[in-house]
């Protein structure tokens, strides 16, 4: 009997549906949750989570938040979330030279203005590392076909 499961961010659902196993990255380490498992409420750290179903996995970027499991439903509350097959690594790699430049020009006096580059960065870099490991082949954005002309 899968688990139903709900990814979920402040803005927006990620995930709804069964699955027969979630991985996710809980503070402590990454945690596996099986059918029947048992009541679990627990924080999320920086990470990939990951649903499984038979042979299907698809997978998303976790920034923080929360999972609450239960032995027939697991629900994820992130932070800051997104599927990583929908990441635009233009756009992370972008996103990790302006947080990186960013950080080289702030002073030790601006901690929290470091703290909130520093986490930027972790996310940028958390993006890009996730694209390149878990996106599947077919789910490139920015990649078009090539064209009748372009084939030859």
């Amino acid at each position: 009997m899968p688990l139903r499961c709900e990814v979920a961010t402040q803005d927006k659902l990620l995930f709804e549906g069964p699955v027969d196993m979630v991985i996710a990255p809980g503070s402590e380490g990454e945690m596996g949750i099986l059918p029947d498992h048992a009541p679990l409420l627990t924080t999320l750290g920086f990470g990939v989570l990951r649903v499984r179903q038979g042979s299907d996995e698809q997978a998303f970027t976790i920034a923080g938040g929360f999972m609450e499991v239960q032995p027939d439903v697991v629900t994820v509350l992130a932070d800051v979330g997104e599927r990583v097959d929908e990441i635009d690594l233009q756009r992370a790699e972008a996103a990790k030279a302006r947080a990186e430049a960013a950080l080289r020009s702030v002073t030790p006096a601006e901690a929290d203005q470091y703290l909130a580059l520093e986490n930027a960065l972790r996310r940028s870099t958390l993006r890009l590392e996730a694209a390149r490991r878990f996106r599947r082949p077919s789910a490139r954005p920015g990649k078009r076909a090539p064209t009748n002309d372009e084939e030859s």
